[in-house]
């Protein structure tokens, strides 16, 4: 009987030290800091009980309506749950950054949601928190190492009445895909946003998550400009890290840029940046840096392929940082006292449109470098349209801080700027004398020296006597574009470049319209924007072809003395159309009145026309 009674005692023991451990292990799995004993490598989702599966937290009943209300209970359980870093399950809707679909039945209510934001918010608000993303990085970089000691950063998240699924999947990217030493803290701006779960609700939200979380609510909308500023202002850490309120960081994506401003605080970087597709949340794979920025004769950012010289001098290492002329301006990291240094942003930018330029600019001219990092991936939702209004038009913001852009750091290339958007030239600057005593003090250097150091594929890379018109003296008629023009909201693009019938110039009465303005550059083209003034033998009339820079039949030589328009290489000059059309014609050189053209300089440009050199050997007049 002792001893039955003994192995009944030692059974009771035995049985309460299971359920204290267990009870133990459950309170673990919810403590804030569990992942400093699960997760012993920085990366996040190492543990798959189901417990850890996220859930739809404080999301709206119709996602374009404010929230439900929820009970103070059951916000305490949600909030207990969401503690602990949770662990995806791949086979979920866009795990692995796999594209996700709808439901037959669910499709027409999709595309009523797609307005809300422009992107798919139901496929959004279908995919988790936390979902999973294959590793993007090339297989070089898994062997780079990174010191420890590397500075933090502040992330500054702007947003404007986002979607609930997407801002918070960009902040738990941002958090659990980042070493926990090196981030600071994330600062939400909020810009003034009208849906009530972007308040109270998102407040209690952050308010469980384990890193400190800012948000501030702006009063009145500032733009994001003004809004970044202001993240600027808040940040703590003493690298300053930009991201669109509808991104998803990569496995790797914070370490190679902090170490790249480590080793030289005026680097300022962006990560590779995969499209996060709009529709299916698809992320699209892009391992290495295949392009880089630049910007138009709009001074819009634009991409282009990363050029054969860069690609020398970094030994063809898709690993190795790239070189770019410009930043598309959602996704970077700059050290916070160089930023300040260079002026931030000019605080006289309204919205949105031209900052990223104008940082760009400043960064090279003024001393610095811009790269793109192919260790570092960051998604990002690209909307064909934008969702949000301004007080202005689009027009009169972007086309105010583009002007005030080029005023201060174009030099005598602004005018090829006013020769493709006249228009802009009636909207007002504001004062830009600051911003001209900045690049001063800062000792910059000439946009000039931009193009031949950094942005050598450029459609500016050129020197020119001016920006004006070609006039007829027989006719008193001007060169037009004529029927081209049609292309000019297209910039030319594609096909529009290289069609030879379509791209005809004509001859006009003479008027202010940018269709009439052509640059005259030293490599003795007359220039359209990026088309060129050509002519083929084979054709019976001179056209616009895309610039090739090869001479040949771009090549036009204007007599100072004789006023004659002659092209070499059909040893012919530009004449007035045949009787009945406006289209001029080539003909032998003559010196007659229909053959001089006087070049009326509306732009003066950096060399003279001396310069460029009077009639060559080969002109017969």
């Amino acid at each position: 009987m002792a001893i039955r009674g003994r192995s009944a005692y030692v059974l009771l023991i035995t049985t309460a030290m299971v359920l204290s451990v267990t009870l133990n292990l459950r309170l673990l799995m919810n403590s804030p800091n569990a992942e400093q004993l699960f997760n012993v490598d920085d990366t996040p989702f190492q543990n798959s009980h189901p417990r850890w599966k996220n859930r739809d937290v404080l999301m709206p009943e119709k996602t374009h309506n404010s929230p439900r209300t929820i009970s103070a209970r059951k916000s305490q359980d949600l909030q207990d749950f969401i503690r602990a870093k949770p662990t995806r399950i791949p086979e979920g809707p866009g795990e692995m950054g796999r594209p996700a679909t709808v439901a037959k039945s669910e499709e027409d209510e999709m595309e009523k949601q797609f307005k809300v934001n422009y992107f798919n918010l139901m496929i959004s608000n279908k995919l988790s928190n936390d979902r999973t993303l294959a590793d993007y990085r090339p297989t070089g970089c898994l062997k780079k190492t990174y010191p420890r000691d590397l500075p933090k950063t502040s992330v500054i998240i702007v947003y404007h009445n986002e979607a609930w699924s997407v801002l918070v999947r960009t902040v738990h990217s941002v958090i659990y895909r980042s070493p926990r030493h090196l981030l600071e803290e994330v600062i939400l701006i909020d810009d003034a946003s009208t849906k009530e779960y972007l308040g109270r609700p998102l407040e209690d939200y952050i308010s469980t998550l384990p890193v400190p979380v800012v948000l501030h609510h702006a009063k009145e909308r500032r733009g994001l400009i003004g809004a970044r500023l202001k993240g600027a202002e808040l940040a703590k850490a003493p690298v300053l890290t930009f991201l669109d309120s509808h991104c998803e960081c990569s496995k790797g994506w914070l370490e190679p840029l902090l170490d790249r401003i480590a080793r030289d605080r005026t680097t300022a970087v962006c990560p590779v940046i995969n499209q996060i597709d709009d529709r299916t949340f698809a992320f699209v794979n892009s391992t290495d840096v295949t392009h880089v920025g630049g910007f138009d004769w709009n001074v819009i950012f634009n991409w282009y392929y990363v050029p054969d010289r860069e690609k020398e001098r970094i030994g063809h290492d898709s690993s190795a940082p790239v070189r770019s002329p410009t930043m598309a301006g959602g996704l970077f990291s700059i050290d916070k006292s160089y930023f300040e240094e260079l002026g931030s942003y000019d605080p006289e930018f309204e919205f949105w449109g031209g900052e990223n330029i104008e940082l760009s600019l400043k960064i090279w001219m003024c001393g610095g470098t811009l790269e793109f990092v192919p260790c570092s991936h960051v998604g990002h939702v690209f909307r064909k349209h934008n969702p949000h209004k301004y007080k202005n038009t689009t027009y009169n913001v972007v086309g105010k801080n583009n002007r005030r852009l080029v005023e201060v750091w174009l030099d005598e290339y602004k005018y090829l700027y006013y020769a493709n958007q006249p228009d802009s030239m009636k909207i007002e600057t504001g004062d830009i004398s600051p911003r001209v005593k900045l690049r001063k003090d800062l000792k910059c250097k000439s946009f000039r020296w931009f193009l031949e150091n950094v942005y050598q594929e450029s459609h500016y890379n050129f020197k020119f006597t001016g920006v004006g018109q070609l006039k007829n003296m027989g006719s008193g008629s001007c060169l037009d574009i004529g029927k081209a023009a049609k292309h000019g909201s297209n910039e030319f693009k594609g096909k529009d470049a290289v069609n030879v019938t379509a791209n005809k110039v004509e001859l006009w009465p003479c008027h202010d319209g940018k269709v009439q303005l052509f640059i005259q550059t030293d490599k003795k083209e007359f220039r359209y924007m990026h088309m060129c003034l050509d002519y083929n033998v084979q054709f019976a009339y001179p056209f616009l072809y895309e610039c090739h820079g090869k001479l040949s039949n771009q090549e036009w030589i204007h007599n100072l003395e004789t006023k004659a328009l002659q092209h070499p290489a059909s040893n012919q000059c530009l004449d007035i159309p045949q009787a009945g059309s406006m289209i001029p014609t080539m003909k032998d050189c003559t010196g007659a009145p229909s053959q001089q053209w006087e070049f009326i300089v509306r732009f003066q440009g950096n060399i003279s026309p001396e310069e460029i050199g009077r009639a060559s050997c080969r002109e017969r007049v």
